[in-house]
């Protein structure tokens, strides 16, 4: 025990060793300390403020504020992409930000580009109603030649004021239309205008049920779409000319067009007046085009110019908001002059973070320097693990189950072999697996460039696991080697077959049967098994003893992690009332089947061993016969099955009463204290008497240690047989390699046609790509991560930690929320 503690310490075996530290900053050094500490990344700070509301905070008005110009630098982004541009960054920082001068220059950027936004807007609206204007004039000019038989009504003509020089002021265009009233109150009357186009035949059948159908509907579709003011998209319209008869039907036809968005414009059926007013509207079009394109320009030109600060703009309100929220964790001291802050950091970062608050105090010129000292905590530290581009994505897995407790044994240093090498336990071809790593070397060669880009949830996910997908293709490969299969195909690599045919002339070698006339083959599974009458049992026989060989040996090392976390943290009842009768439990049964597999492999016994094991519990004292593998096996079956039967009551009863034994001694040691310290309230103190009696509970304690034994004795039993999925999802993602092949691929190759050849092929290729690559990578992935997470884990890991979430700059999220 003395060796293994002088073993030196693994990085990741162990959380970084934390350490609790309370700061005191003076108020004129205390934003520029906190600054430093977020580009140091190494400090975890603790709400001092838990009790107040995010509004009764010391610096809410600054959190505000930087809210309000998060806000404007949104709208100034979304213009920006609006306008087809794009922002760029400048090269440098700045390190010291000027609150109030960007304050002041953002609102005045926001001013100007709501104007110019406005004037467009006004602008554009104008330029639709003219555009729309010399549409209706070109299309219901054709409809009123065409009805030049009805009578013509005067009052309908436009008057020689409709369109004034100064047009931002003028009426619009449809208030002329509806001003210009006829002053003959009988004969035929027109109303025409535009109307968007998926609208047409719910307006035409409303007007027709709204005037009994006394009325003339004519429409043409709009040679030119219009854009929509208010999504900016390009709308197909169609113009349309109502002729009708009455005052009455007139103002239930405007109403109906005002409710369908319809735009009516006056056309008069004068062919002269109709080309004046053409020309006029022509001239005005070209003027506003003019101005639309000036004024296009000079807000393109602003928004540039916002642009390329718009990253640095972004990133430092960012820092700031961020600032002001950690200063809101502080408190105040009773002088008012001091902020008082608390959190978290590694034992390594202490000289990093005193040296950041030296240079603080230099940089704020303050006459008082920060105090930064060590303190007792009562919580459990935070757990943190120093990770790099490799081992993170294995890290992250363990997580995903739950962040391990502090300074508790970490199964990722394991899971960086195991994880990989269980999946190509499953997923065994070395073809699959060349394809799985030309994908994960693709993704490590553009790792620069792919990791400054933003993907897609999958493709994000499948560039963070790129190394995990390189070591489950390595193993692949490697396994596929084994199981000797390419694309489920069969290769001599490692030299000649160790059998033959029976004789010379055999054609039908593989019905009926081969003999061996050499040694064995020299590196995994003989090619001349493929297709013979016992490849299957021997394969199913092969995987399976294996599947329980791998299974048994990661519940031992989970069980030894167990030893390892007890020794770590000085808990010798585990050691004796946990460690010892798991292990004897797990190997007295488990463990001497796998030793049975390992001496029937060796001495190529006949011996049935699911015989063995049943009649191990049935029947112990009957004589094994044929079934024996080595001499005393039944004394040894009679004592491992006493062994096991001994260990469950060794895990159940001794450690709650021992337990129980050791507090009442604890709780009688202090007894004379507290009778001496009477006057003193012991609830106030966090390490008395009283709160330790209000602890324990010896039924709760009595019942999870019950539970913890039975879910061990079951779950020994059902964890072995979980690993068994080893064994069925490599025979099923072999089978369906061999399907595809023989029955796509071979059959399609079976035809002279070129063109059944290239289909076959083709189906063949998206079989592989999208069902064995893809389905069957995403199904071996969940079961080896479930064996990790159930099978092996649940042996020794906690898992009920919490992360180390230090301020850090570069951990700010992207969102600006």
């Amino acid at each position: 025990m003395e060796l293994l503690k002088n073993l030196p310490e693994m990085d990741l075996m162990r959380s970084e060793k934390m350490t609790f530290v309370q700061l005191i900053i003076p108020v004129e050094s205390a934003h520029r300390a906190v600054s430093y500490l977020g580009e140091l990344g190494l400090l975890q700070f603790r709400d001092l403020n838990d009790d107040k509301s995010p509004f009764q905070r010391t610096f809410v008005n600054q959190v505000k504020r930087c809210a309000e110009m998060s806000r404007k630098l949104r709208f100034f982004k979304d213009q920006i992409h609006k306008a087809g541009l794009s922002s760029s960054a400048l090269p440098t920082l700045q390190p010291d930000v000027d609150l109030e001068a960007l304050e002041t220059q953002l609102a005045e950027h926001e001013h100007e580009l709501i104007e110019m936004n406005a004037n467009s807007e006004k602008l554009q609206q104008t330029y639709n109603e003219l555009l729309e204007f010399k549409i209706v004039l070109q299309k219901a000019g054709v409809f009123l030649v065409s009805g030049k038989s009805y009578e013509a009504e005067e009052g309908r003509e436009l008057e020689d004021n409709v369109y004034p020089s100064d047009y931002p002021e003028s009426t619009s265009l449809l208030e002329q239309a509806t001003q210009s009233v006829p002053s003959n109150p009988s004969g035929l009357r027109f109303i025409s205008g535009i109307i968007p186009k998926s609208k047409v035949l719910l307006f035409e059948r409303m007007l027709f049920r709204a005037t009994r159908g006394n009325l003339l509907f004519n429409q043409a579709p709009a040679d030119d779409l219009i854009m929509d003011p208010v999504s900016s998209e390009m709308v197909e319209k169609t113009v349309f000319v109502v002729f009708f008869s009455g005052e009455q039907a007139r103002t239930k036809i405007l109403k109906i067009c005002e409710a369908f968005g319809a735009n009516c414009y006056p056309v008069p059926e004068d062919l002269t007046k109709q080309t004046q007013i053409t020309q006029e509207v022509l001239s005005r079009l070209s003027e506003l085009e003019t101005t639309l394109d000036v004024g296009i320009r000079q807000r393109n030109a602003a928004l540039h110019s916002i642009g390329f600060h718009l990253t640095i703009w972004m990133n430092m309100v960012k820092r700031e908001k961020a600032v002001f929220d950690t200063l809101n964790m502080l408190n105040f001291d009773v002088t008012k002059k001091c902020l008082v802050g608390e959190g978290w950091c590694p034992v390594f970062a202490k000289p990093q973070i005193q040296e950041a608050l030296q240079r603080a105090t230099f940089d704020s010129n303050s006459q008082v320097g920060i105090i930064f000292h060590v303190m007792d905590a009562v919580e459990s530290p935070p757990t943190y693990f120093r990770t790099n581009a490799f081992t993170n994505a294995y890290q992250e897995i363990v997580d995903a189950y739950g962040v391990a407790r502090y300074q508790e044994a970490n199964p990722a240093v394991y899971t960086v072999i195991t994880f990989p090498f269980l999946f190509a336990v499953m997923f065994g071809d070395w073809g699959h697996g060349i394809c799985l790593l030309l994908g994960a070397l693709v993704l490590i060669a553009r790792e620069g460039k792919l990791s400054s880009q933003k993907l897609g949830s999958f493709m994000e996910m499948l560039f963070g696991g790129r190394y995990v997908l390189l070591l489950m293709s390595l193993f692949s490969i490697y396994c596929g080697l084994i199981y000797n299969e390419f694309f489920s195909v069969p290769y001599h690599i490692f030299g000649n077959s160790a059998y033959k045919c029976r004789d010379d002339e055999c054609s039908d070698a593989y019905t009926v049967g081969l003999i061996k006339y050499r040694d064995a083959y020299p590196f995994g599974v003989d090619p001349s098994w493929r297709g013979s009458r016992s490849e299957l049992p021997f394969l199913n026989s092969l995987k399976m003893k294996m599947s329980i060989l791998f299974g048994v040996a990661q519940m031992n090392l989970g069980i030894m992690l167990s030893y390892f976390n007890s020794i770590y943290f000085n808990n010798s009842l585990d050691i004796r009332y946990q460690f010892v009768p798991q292990m004897i439990f797990l190997n007295s049964l488990f463990g001497y089947l796998s030793l049975l597999i390992i001496i029937k492999w060796c001495t190529g016994s006949q011996a049935d061993l699911y015989h063995v094991m049943i009649y191990m519990f049935l029947s112990p004292f009957d004589d094994l016969g044929e079934n024996e593998l080595f001499w005393g096996q039944r004394p040894l079956q009679i004592l491992l099955l006493l062994a096991a039967l001994v260990a469950v009551p060794w895990m159940l009863f001794p450690k709650p009463f021992i337990l129980r034994k050791l507090h009442t001694e604890r709780f009688q040691g202090r007894a004379y204290g507290l009778l001496r310290s009477s006057e003193i309230d012991t609830d106030s103190e966090p390490g008395s008497a009283r709160h330790h009696v209000e602890e324990f509970n010896f039924s709760e304690v009595f019942v999870h240690q019950m539970i913890h034994s039975i879910e061990f004795v079951l779950g020994s039993v059902s964890n072995t047989a979980s690993y068994l999925r080893l064994w069925a999802l490599s025979l099923a993602h072999s089978e369906l390699s061999t399907v595809f092949y023989e029955k796509v691929l071979l059959l399609a190759w079976g035809y002279e046609n070129i063109l059944i050849r290239l289909v076959g092929l083709a189906v063949f290729a998206f079989a592989t790509a999208f069902i064995l690559l893809m389905m069957e990578t995403l199904s071996a992935f969940l079961h080896a991560l479930r064996l990790h997470w159930v099978e092996f884990q649940n042996k020794f890991y906690g898992g009920d930690g919490y992360k180390f979430k230090p301020f850090s700059f570069a951990a700010i999220a992207d969102d600006e929320d």
